[in-house]
């Protein structure tokens, strides 16, 4: 089967996480997701708002209230968010050379990850969201609490019409 990959997410529950550039600390969080993001070629709006739902509804935390594992979502719970748009997501290995192509190439990748970060931020606080600086050389620091990390992507609709994937996780993969 050939499945046509899309916009992808690395997601760590973390306890801190921060971006530095030029020896600068940009933008940091407390307890909540550091989300890294890959965008694919062929992404659009859709691939977008799927990632944006996902990131803000996966149950990764504990419910403080119950003591349940894996039952509130970042959002419920009115934690941060801190995104980092990562381009090597999209690598294919061409021996020990890597290569970029199916990786949105710039302007366009500027703007769709400004449009994720909207979305984000229309669905969350606005404040909580938090992100790097596009296309500059960063150092992230991620303080990964459990660890917990995740992967996730949006499919094209000709890949959602074959089977799912497991995961090993043994939960079903419902939407949210």
């Amino acid at each position: 089967m050939n499945k046509v990959r899309e916009m992808k997410a690395i997601i760590q529950r973390v306890t801190s996480a921060s971006v530095v550039v030029d020896g600068e600390v940009v933008s940091s969080i407390g307890r909540g997701l550091c989300v890294l993001v890959g965008l694919h070629r062929t992404d659009t709006r859709k691939e977008l708002e799927y990632i944006a739902r996902k990131v803000l509804s996966l149950r990764v935390f504990e419910d403080p209230q119950s003591g349940k594992r894996w039952n509130k979502s970042v959002k419920d719970l009115n934690l941060e968010v801190l995104c980092v748009s990562q381009f090597t997501l999209y690598h294919i290995m061409k021996g020990n050379k890597l290569d970029f192509h199916l990786a949105m190439g710039g302007d366009a990748a500027k703007n769709m990850y400004g449009d994720l970060l909207t979305e984000l931020k229309k669905n969350h606080v606005e404040e909580k969201i938090k992100d790097g600086i596009f296309g500059a050389m960063m150092e992230v620091n991620i303080a990964n609490d459990g660890p917990v990390t995740l992967e996730i992507e949006s499919m094209s609709e000709s890949s959602k019409q074959q089977p799912k994937e497991s995961g090993s996780s043994g939960q079903d993969s419902k939407s949210t």
